[in-house]
């Protein structure tokens, strides 16, 4: 195991994996497996993910801060403790209208539509 790795079995504090860089987004792979991932990643003010299209649902849970998550044009705004379920095959962007720092999950098996 690396330095900064996630232990297996042991309490972490979400919010404090990750944390925020200037003028960045910065990503911390909590587990990857061949059926999906968990990632955690911190959004500085004015950064933000370009529009992208997955095969694979994708869940976003908002820990600390506020995001802007568009999907198929809609923008919805999430606050700290909320989530939201990015649908296979739907465009979607992600924007920090001010520094935040999310879970994400995609799920890579299943009924993909």
């Amino acid at each position: 195991m690396k330095p900064g790795d996630i232990l297996p079995g042991v309490a972490h504090i979400i919010v404090e994996i990750i944390e925020y860089m200037p003028n960045s987004i910065v990503s911390k792979t909590i587990l990857n497996k061949s059926t999906g991932h968990v990632s955690v990643m911190s959004f500085d003010s004015g950064e933000g993910l370009l529009e992208k299209i997955s095969p694979f649902d994708t869940f976003a849970q908002v820990i600390d801060g506020t995001a802007e998550i568009m999907i198929e044009g809609v923008a919805h705004q999430l606050s700290t403790g909320q989530g939201i379920v990015i649908p296979a095959h739907r465009s979607n962007v992600i924007n920090a209208r001010e520094r935040f720092k999310m879970i994400m999950t995609v799920i890579r098996s299943g009924m993909e539509n």
